[in-house]
């Protein structure tokens, strides 16, 4: 048997066929080639004889070894061609053995120092991972591969075009290997962990490079030949193909090593590439897959939240871009996950601010925070909370609204407030940004349903944030309301207090007051008008304050005015005239100027919105004596960067003054209730001023509510026997306020009554009730004239009543037609 196998290897007519075809291929001298007509024949043989073509390939790889360790590397070259036009012409079953000794000699190239078989090999990969194969493999094997092209995607030659080339073979062999095994379940699992780790950072480092690429790029006339060799493309490219066949349980694998890859290279702080790196991310994966994103980089920055400020701040701008993009595909049920996860990292960074450290104090070893990055990182929080809520619709940005008012801290009985100078700072910076956000959410925000966007709960929080002695925080409320009732861009209109004299300039765009606004103002409006009465009281103010007040007055009475919000709101400004003519909270001189120029702005406003001729005639005289003898009451002369004052505001004359009986009259010929014009405007006592430490406020409002219940003809009788417990208080307390609007409804249907029923009617009425009015008197008469009662027993009065002792006549309750 030796003898044979010796006679077979001299005797080259006794090989095999197929090793013969294989021999035939290399020509004497590499230079010349393949030979073509000798590779036709080897092809021919391999498809008439499949089973051969595992020997085949056997033999190549066999020579191919032996020539790359003899450096003819010309014959490596022809090996390699032919490898590739067979495996590209058979499609046989007996290819995968086949395309094992094709990767072996792949892979002996990769393996090769010499940069020429590098590439070789990768070209010859990347052709392979173009074939669909007609059979799955079981127990092929990517994991050199993979390893060999992230190195190479890594390559530091000195030589800088043989280092781009190498460089961008990586990346060509990495999607080639994503290409091959990304959609066949029986390969090895491309999205492992021990994969991504290598194929995602590879890729992001050619990207990261894109800068060196471009300084030294040529002429304009190379410039398309250069474009096609950049790795940073070429890159881009690939990550965005792998990314778009992300399944949705492979999305976080891919993620992650983004997020390492950026925090190990310290590219939050830049930022610049780290959201190009997301921009790439969200436009390729599915729009479904999105909020699985932003759910990573919510759980980045939790796990950041003792990182540098400036990275925190990299991490929040990345998300706020991302997230930007993903409300345009689906972001789920992560829309309130996210702005929990931002408010309390907002929170942290105030927290980080007044300590000073991460642990809450400053010890040996611990890094010390600057003031300055956290507060630039929480600028970021709110911007990004801003430009995420912008694009949500409707109903989501309502309820995230709701959700961020939840969590300012306010001084009630559910929600108390920590103590101390710390918990007072913390406090206030935490009322703040969250009203910054809030702010950030509200602008633009539209909604034709004010009960849906101002719901009673929310705005009973705000408001009460609107008595707190802060003036930045009640600047920020004043805003706040604008933004929300704003629903036809008017407000830069008022961003500039100024009495017109013709208000047509401004293009104003009014619509008709719907019944759903007409509903929340019989509901609110009262809330609204106090809170605005209160605000313009506060010493604290400035002249930003005027200008959000006049802002808020002007749109309620453009989007919300109907003829009985009209009159309550001239009511109110006159009311705001007396303030400063009284002066009982003793304000400054730059204050009462300040309302007494709000009140001639907002009223020259409302008169030609109304535009009742006499109503106008008024304003403008008024107006017009202002500008000729007290200019320091108008806006022209007191919201300029240097107020041009009066040193003395006591006992300004009635002609400088809007006078409430001449606006009452004018308007009432026009169809207004004059009526209620001519009653003063009083605010309604309301729990917030028993919780307010402004104790003044409270006072001054408690004692004008008692004594307008002293004179009210329906007070009840006082039972000496009553006993005052803390049921009773709370009852009075909860009582008050519907005790008032009754007593005013009975006024008005008795004015009206008077004032539309026909004299018949009325002389009817009162010839039935005389007779009524005389057994009252008589009544009297003799109650008063009785002597007391015997202490044996009781004395029987008119109607059979038992009574147990006389009444007093200071004491005695008379008939409604006696107040009369």
């Amino acid at each position: 048997m030796l003898i044979i196998n010796g006679v077979c290897g001299c005797c080259g007519a006794l090989r095999p066929r197929y090793k013969r075809l294989v021999d035939n291929i290399f020509p004497e001298d590499p230079e010349d080639g393949l030979v073509k007509t000798n590779m036709e024949k080897l092809t021919f043989y391999a498809l008439s004889a499949p089973e051969k073509l595992d020997r085949i390939g056997a033999y190549l790889s066999e020579r191919l070894i032996r020539d790359v360790g003899r450096h003819r590397y010309g014959y490596v070259c022809i090996a390699m061609e032919a490898l590739d036009q067979l495996l590209m012409a058979c499609h046989c079953q007996s290819i995968n053995l086949f395309v094992e000794s094709f990767l072996k000699m792949v892979a002996k190239l990769l393996e090769s120092e010499k940069p020429n078989l590098q590439i070789l090999g990768t070209n010859s990969f990347v052709k392979f991972a173009n074939i669909e194969e007609d059979t799955p493999s079981y127990h092929r094997s990517y994991d050199f591969f993979v390893s060999r092209f992230s190195e190479m995607c890594h390559s530091s030659h000195d030589d800088m075009e043989i280092k781009t080339k190498i460089r961008m073979s990586g990346i060509k062999g990495l999607q080639g290997v994503v290409r091959k095994t990304v959609n066949d379940e029986l390969q090895a699992n491309i999205w492992d962990p021990q994969h991504m780790d290598k194929i995602v950072p590879s890729l992001l480092f050619n990207l990261q490079h894109v800068e060196e690429a471009e300084s030294r790029s040529p002429s304009p006339l190379q410039a398309p030949e250069k474009e096609k060799e950049n790795p940073a493309e070429l890159a881009e490219r690939c990550l965005r193909e792998l990314l778009g066949r992300a399944a949705f349980g492979n999305i976080k694998n891919a993620i992650k090593p983004v997020l390492i890859h950026l925090d190990n290279h310290s590219l939050w702080e830049p930022k610049v590439f780290a959201i190009r790196c997301f921009k790439i991310i969200m436009y390729s994966i599915q729009p479904q897959h999105s909020h699985l994103v932003i759910q990573q980089l919510l759980s980045h920055l939790d796990a950041n939240s003792r990182s540098a400020a400036t990275v925190r701040a990299g991490i929040v701008e990345v998300l706020s871009e991302a997230a930007v993009i993903a409300a345009t595909g689906s972001v789920g049920p992560t829309v309130l996950e996210m702005f929990n996860t931002l408010l309390r990292q907002l929170r942290l960074s105030i927290d980080y601010a007044l300590t000073g450290s991460y642990d809450g104090a400053i010890s040996l070893g611990t890094k010390i925070i600057k003031e300055h990055e956290e507060r630039m990182f929480q600028e970021a929080v709110i911007k990004t909370i801003g430009s995420f809520a912008s694009t949500l619709p409707t109903y989501q940005r309502s309820e995230v609204i709701l959700f961020i008012m939840s969590k300012v801290p306010l001084p009630s009985l559910h929600h108390p407030m920590e103590t101390g100078k710390t918990g007072e700072n913390r406090n206030r910076l935490t009322q703040i940004m969250l009203l910054k956000s809030l702010l950030q959410v509200s602008t633009g925000f539209q909604c034709n349903n004010m009960m849906s966007a101002l719901p009673s709960n929310f705005l009973d929080r705000l408001l009460s944030t609107a008595l707190m002695e802060d003036a930045e925080i009640r600047l920020f409320v004043l805003e706040i309301l604008i933004s929300f009732i704003d629903r036809h861009g008017n407000r830069h209109k008022f961003s500039t207090i100024s009495t017109l004299s013709d208000i047509s300039v401004l293009k104003l765009k009014v619509d008709k007051c719907s019944r759903q606004d007409t509903v929340f103002m019989k509901k609110h409006s009262q809330q609204l008008y106090r809170h605005i009465y209160l605000s313009c009281k506060e010493e604290t103010n400035i002249q930003k304050h005027y200008e959000a007040l006049y802002g808020l007055l002007a749109l309620i009475s453009i989007e919300l005015a109907n003829e009985e919000v009209v009159v309550d709101l001239i009511r109110l400004v006159l009311a705001v005239q007396d303030v400063a003519q009284v002066n009982e909270e003793n304000l400054p001189v730059y204050n009462r100027c300040a309302l007494y120029a709000l009140g001639a702005a907002y009223l020259n406003l409302i008169s030609q919105l109304t535009t009742v001729p006499a109503f106008c005639q008024h304003i403008h005289e008024v107006i017009e004596t202002r500008k000729k003898e007290a200019p320091y009451m108008l806006p022209e002369d007191v919201f300029v960067e240097r107020p041009r004052l009066s040193q003395n505001l006591d006992g300004v004359v009635i002609e400088l003054l809007f006078r409430q009986s001449k606006i009452s009259e004018v308007l009432g010929g026009s169809g207004y209730n004059s009526d209620r014009l001519c009653l003063p405007y009083i605010p309604q006592l309301t729990d917030e001023d028993r919780l307010s430490k402004r104790k003044s406020i409270g006072e001054t409002i408690s004692l004008q509510v008692e004594v307008e219940s002293r004179n009210s003809p329906e007070k009840e009788e006082r039972v000496p026997a009553e006993e005052i417990t803390y049921e009773t208080l709370k009852k009075a307390i909860v009582d008050s306020v519907a005790v008032e609007e009754q007593e005013r409804e009975r006024r008005r249907q008795v004015v009206e009554k008077f004032q539309k029923a026909p004299f018949e009617e009325i002389a009817a009425h009162c010839g039935a009730r005389a007779s009524l009015l005389q057994s009252k008197l008589n009544q009297i008469f003799e109650i008063t004239i009785r002597p007391p009662p015997s202490p044996s027993g009781t004395i029987t009065a008119a109607y059979g009543q038992p009574q147990n002792h006389s009444i007093p006549v200071y004491e005695m309750k008379f008939p409604d037609l006696c107040v009369y």
